[in-house]
């Protein structure tokens, strides 16, 4: 009979110790003493649909102290959805505290959009400052101005899902900052007003579309650089050079290929004459023979043929005397 009761507690004992494991008693009493009713069976629901069921009371007794209408239902289809239950309640509360207006399901929707809703609060609480990598840019006179600008933007929860990153924010600021320097007349003038390009900047609404408000522009540091305009104006001259060298060298070779068709063409026609000559003496032979011119004829010829012979050596000599 002892041994029965024995067995009768031990078993007792095991489903109790089954009942408290499966159902969190404790966290239930923990709710009830914040003043947060939450049903045991909905605890018990949670641990069937594999929900830790302190993942979502911990969070739902902050709100609840905090003053904040939210509902049990709202946190855990946020947390079945893949979000971060803490942080958004984190960033109602401090939304409720700085006096901004942000709802559970803006805050669900920025955080299941992939950003740090309580980061994004806190920068609407309070603004922070970004700097851009240097931009470089060239003024209408053709100097190099380099800038570095410190961009401070607030967060905007109204455009959080859906608007672009802080980079867009970067570029578009570097963006505007080349637009300005190249529409300067010179360097110096924006040596001398530096403001000109947060002025210039600020008006072109460089954060519409984006997750955040650009409330300033500051310009950190502004020095100057090359003379780009001069070293075009050298490269520009150097290529002119090299294409009037290209031409220059075409022509060249244009005359040096005509000189070789000109030489060919005298080298054909002394060819010419020179078997035209060579067929002289044929003719005067078959002439000669046929008759038709005589023996003094020929001797006629030939004494004009020496008579020019003289002369051309005569004319030679005149010109190498007067030299």
């Amino acid at each position: 009979m002892p041994e029965l009761t024995l067995i009768f507690i031990a078993i007792i004992i095991l489903i109790l110790a089954l009942f408290f494991s499966f159902v969190p008693v404790g966290l239930w009493i923990s709710a009830l003493a914040a003043g947060v009713r939450v049903s045991i069976f909905t605890l018990v629901g949670m641990r069937l649909r594999r929900v830790r069921p302190a993942r979502i009371v911990q969070p739902l007794i902050k709100a609840s102290k905090a003053g904040l209408d939210v509902t049990i239902n709202q946190l855990e289809s946020h947390l079945l959805a893949g979000g971060h239950v803490d942080n958004v309640v984190d960033a109602l509360i401090a939304a409720h505290r700085a006096d901004l207006q942000l709802s559970f399901e803006r805050a669900a929707a920025i955080d299941l959009a992939g950003r740090n809703v309580l980061d994004a609060v806190r920068m609407s609480v309070k603004p922070k400052i970004i700097e851009t990598p240097l931009v470089a840019a060239m003024a209408k006179n053709g100097i190099e101005v380099k800038a570095i600008a410190r961009v401070t933007v607030r967060a905007n929860l109204s455009r959080l899902v859906g608007g672009a990153g802080e980079e867009t924010v970067l570029a578009r600021v570097g963006e505007g900052i080349v637009t300005t320097i190249g529409s300067a007349a010179t360097h110096k003038e924006v040596l001398e007003n530096p403001d000109l390009i947060s002025e210039r900047v600020l008006t072109k609404g460089l954060d519409s579309g984006t997750a955040f408000e650009i409330l300033s522009i500051d310009i950190a540091d502004v020095d100057v650089g090359r003379n780009i305009g001069a070293q075009l104006q050298i490269e520009q001259a150097e290529a002119d050079k090299q294409i009037a060298q290209a031409k220059a060298e075409e022509r060249r070779a244009i005359a040096i290929a005509q000189e070789q068709e000109m030489k060919a063409k005298v080298q054909e026609m002394r060819a010419k004459v020179v078997e035209a000559e060579a067929q002289i003496p044929q003719a005067i032979a078959v002439a000669l023979r046929e008759g038709n011119i005589g023996v003094m004829d020929f001797y006629q010829l030939e004494n004009i043929k020496a008579d020019t012979k003289m002369r051309e050596g005569i004319g030679i000599e005149d010109i190498s005397s007067d030299n």
